[in-house]
């Protein structure tokens, strides 16, 4: 059976950035739905150095999400307004258009660690309002974001004819 406590600074980290480094991203993130055995709820420990963000400004179409800051102080970008955050609060994320999309962004001297829990609706539609891009996301029930068994990113304009490759 699934141990139903685990202590979060002591969960397996991935790290999250571009390959080859990047200036503006980077995070370690540890996945804590999966280890706990939750199937409807993700959870993810986020941490972030300081000038950094984990994830691009973005949206989600089927999934609510919220953020539990749990140490060091930030932005919270949420659609076109910016909200000063330090440990103790809670930022909403919940699902919709643009005017949902949010990122977090380290703006303190500290590393800025926070919760990441989320609805499981899957799959998912992720809409990154800066970038003009959007991806299609398929999970299998009981893993996580990072074992996805389809991501695709695309951009609007590059879409294809809904009969494109079928033998009409």
């Amino acid at each position: 059976m699934v141990s139903p406590v685990i202590t979060a600074a002591d969960a397996p980290c991935f790290p999250m950035q571009p390959e080859g480094g990047s200036d503006r991203f980077g995070a370690d993130v540890a996945s804590l739905g999966a280890q706990l055995g939750l199937t409807g709820l993700g959870v993810m420990h986020i941490a972030v150095a300081p000038g950094k963000r984990a994830f691009p400004f973005h949206n989600h179409l089927g999934n609510d999400e919220l953020f539990v800051i749990l140490a060091g102080t930030g932005i919270y970008r949420f659609g076109d307004s910016e909200h000063p955050v330090v440990a103790g609060d809670v930022c909403a994320a919940p699902k919709g258009g643009p005017d949902t999309a949010h990122q977090l962004i380290n703006t303190g001297t500290e590393v800025l660690r926070y919760l990441g829990i989320s609805t499981r609706r899957d799959p998912d539609i992720v809409e990154y309002p800066d970038s003009g891009k959007f991806g299609a996301i398929g999970i299998f029930p009981g893993q996580d974001f990072f074992s996805a068994h389809l991501t695709h990113i695309a951009r609007r304009d590059g879409g294809l004819d809904y009969w494109d490759g079928e033998d009409t």
